[in-house]
């Protein structure tokens, strides 16, 4: 049978036109894929649950905003890295050469952030940090590209070291692991401190049995003690302190980090009288942060910690930023902009960034008590310090 050119012109054009409608359809399901982003933390061990409360902070406004960030349909590629640096720098290559990904967040520990954040960065990567706060990064090695939306480590532990001049005690014995974070923590406390330090002792990262500290401790006879150890190591650490006598006759003065709500569960009335510092707690009266603890309580079933807040609060700024730049991360420049603005909401109330791209923001002093029903509950104070900059921010060219 003959085809006439006619038929023939008139078959290649319908063929066109499916074909190009097909190819239309693919880039408009390639245009609406969601936005991947890196989420690197520690998820396993003692610290386990550090990370677990940062992402499910995070993913808790993703999930009451229907699965999206400004707007954006996101997936959060949650990773765990162990506690373990070549376990996170290896993740974070593969995001970036595997899967493509460009905007990372989720790390709880300093010295993983020592490897994991120069490779996101020279992957070309953003990386927003929920909780890891090394110096290092803070001063001359900032970068346009690294973002901190919980503390600088220092500063952290310099509000316990305020909190401990403000109380009035005058010789403090200080312990903290022997890790970037804490050689940050005892720097932190020592720059604020104004009395005398009669001993600094720096632990190991898997230490469980702490009897030659306590023996320390008492030959010492200390006014206070200021102890870091986050996660297990802090609940391993005030058992034995209780259990060595030490309680009841050397006062202790501690950070958040060495006070979270899951360490109060954990050692109970051993906590009581213990006092603490921090950017946030439970108890902040604004209506950000009393709708997340409601909402986090009634997902989760448990009440959250301080890292919680952090993954909640680097929801809301990634939130914030996507709906200015349109769902968009390629332009870091203008992703950059949109975050520095800071005026999301969060669970503190007070937030802004400083120059070197790290919060700028109040301290405030706690302690470890009973409530009216009974329960131990961490109970906000006072206010120790307004508007802090950390001691780095100068050194930062950005």
């Amino acid at each position: 049978m003959k085809i006439s050119s006619r038929c023939l012109a008139a078959g290649a054009l319908l063929l066109g036109s499916f074909l190009l409608g097909t190819m239309g359809g693919v880039a408009s399901a390639r245009a609406a894929d969601p936005l991947k982003i890196g989420f690197i933390t520690t998820l396993s061990g003692p610290a386990g649950y550090l990370g677990q409360d940062i992402r499910d902070g995070f993913n808790l406004l993703v999930k009451l905003q229907g699965g999206k960030l400004g707007d954006t349909p996101v997936n959060v590629e949650v990773e765990d890295d162990g506690l373990k640096p070549g376990n996170g720098k290896q993740i974070a290559d593969r995001m970036l050469k595997n899967d493509k990904i460009k905007l990372f967040t989720g790390l709880v520990f300093s010295n993983v952030a020592g490897v994991v954040v120069p490779e996101v960065l020279d992957g070309g990567g953003i990386f927003i940090s929920p909780n890891a706060g090394p110096s290092e990064f803070a001063g001359k090695m900032c970068d346009r590209n690294y973002f901190v939306m919980s503390w600088l480590t220092d500063t952290m532990q310099g509000s316990a070291g305020e909190n401990a001049s403000t109380l009035g005690y005058k010789r403090a014995f200080v312990l903290a692991p022997n890790y970037a974070a804490g050689k940050d923590a005892i720097a932190g406390f020592k720059r604020f401190f104004k009395g005398q330090i009669v001993g600094e002792v720096y632990t190991r990262m898997d230490q469980t049995d702490y009897a030659a500290e306590m023996a320390q401790i008492r030959a010492a006879k200390p006014d206070v003690v200021f102890q870091f150890h986050p996660g297990g190591l802090g609940i391993a650490f005030l058992r034995q302190y209780q259990q060595a006598g030490l309680l009841t006759t050397i006062p202790m003065v501690v950070s958040e980090p060495s006070m979270d709500q899951v360490i109060i569960k954990a050692v109970g009335a051993a906590a009581l009288g213990i006092h603490v510092s921090g950017a946030w707690n439970a108890d902040f009266d604004n209506s950000t942060n009393k709708a997340f603890v409601v909402a986090f309580k009634k997902e989760y079933g448990r009440t959250p910690t301080m890292y919680a807040a952090q993954g909640y609060d680097t929801a809301l700024a990634i939130d914030a930023t996507l709906k200015r730049t349109g769902g968009k991360v390629d332009d870091k420049d203008a992703f950059r902009a949109a975050l520095l603005k800071g005026d999301f909401p969060n669970t503190r109330g007070h937030f802004k960034f400083g120059k070197n791209q790290h919060p700028v923001q109040d301290w405030y002093g706690m302690q470890v008590e009973k409530d009216a029903s009974g329960q131990i509950v961490l109970k906000t104070v006072k206010k120790i310090i307004s508007d802090y900059v950390d001691p780095f921010a100068a050194q930062c060219k950005l």
